[in-house]
């Protein structure tokens, strides 16, 4: 008589191989999908970042399922706004026949003095039905609500309404929505870097978990667990406020007088479809 462990084991398997397996994934988008605030010297533009994690995740699901191993490019540049996201980056992701597209813009043109919203977002409502009527399944972010963050929250109507526009938009297209309006756990100072606008390790590393739950993909990234952050007194916060003054807001402000942008001379980390090896954790797992 069966116990029922076997069972169970068989259909866990079973569960496993019925999951997507994607084998192009192609990552689109500025420094939030390149991967800034996730330092790695030893990949290309000295970058991990969640795109990485998720693409890493995918070569091992891959794996397990069998077949050709898969390949990830990643075109994503930092500081490039929406337009030219869909000027540099649609047609060379359209070449590499992807089956999967993530896209993420938006972001740099919520900080800009003024923008036409009802515009960029038709404008990306296109270039969305041009990714998924090429047979791609296509995961487009909704911006994030930094509602709680001193200086951002400046825009948080903005970017409410970009949303509320792109939530129908992404429909239409028949793309799949990755809420970053609504995740939980990113109103944690320590998610982010030190120049308050981009994820760090631990952000990054949640976003990946999102992404692949969004996905359907079994993956083995587990979300950070951190213990309550130590209050800082007075003093320290003062401290911290004006190093963030120094080494981010400045630069910055001094970047836009200029007309110039962080991803000057910064090209693609992958722009081609390139192999990503399993993580070694991942190796004996089911």
């Amino acid at each position: 008589m069966s116990d029922g462990k076997g069972d169970l084991v068989d259909r866990h398997a079973q569960d496993v191989a019925d999951r997507p397996v994607y084998r192009r994934y192609v990552a689109l988008g500025d420094s939030f999908t390149e991967g800034v605030g996730d330092d790695d010297a030893a990949r290309p533009n000295g970058l991990r970042g969640w795109a990485d994690r998720v693409a890493e995740q995918l070569a091992a699901h891959a794996v397990h399922a069998g077949g050709p191993a898969p390949g990830y490019a990643n075109l994503a540049v930092r500081g490039r706004l929406l337009p030219q996201i869909l000027d540099e980056q649609i047609e060379p992701a359209l070449a590499l026949q992807p089956d999967l597209v993530t896209v993420y813009a938006g972001g740099n043109d919520m900080m800009r003095p003024s923008l036409d919203l009802d515009a960029l977002v038709a404008r990306y409502e296109e270039a969305l039905c041009r990714l998924t009527a090429s047979g791609a399944r296509v995961l487009v972010f909704t911006a994030y609500d930094a509602g709680w963050a001193p200086v951002f929250r400046r825009l948080r109507g903005r970017t409410a309404i970009y949303n509320e526009l792109l939530r129908p938009a992404a429909a239409r297209a028949g793309a799949d929505l990755v809420d970053y309006w609504n995740m939980r756990g990113f109103d944690d100072t320590r998610m982010w870097g030190t120049d308050r606008l981009h994820m760090s390790p631990w952000g990054h590393t949640l976003m990946a978990a999102e992404v692949l739950d969004v996905l359907g993909v079994p993956h083995a990234v587990e979300r950070p667990q951190l213990p309550p952050a130590p209050a800082l007194t007075r003093s320290e916060q003062r401290d911290v406020d004006r190093e963030w003054l120094r080494t981010f807001l400045v630069p910055w402000v001094g970047r836009r007088l200029r007309g110039a942008s962080s991803g000057d001379g910064i090209t693609p980390k992958y722009p081609v479809l390139t192999p990503i090896a399993e993580p070694a954790q991942n190796r004996n797992a089911v």
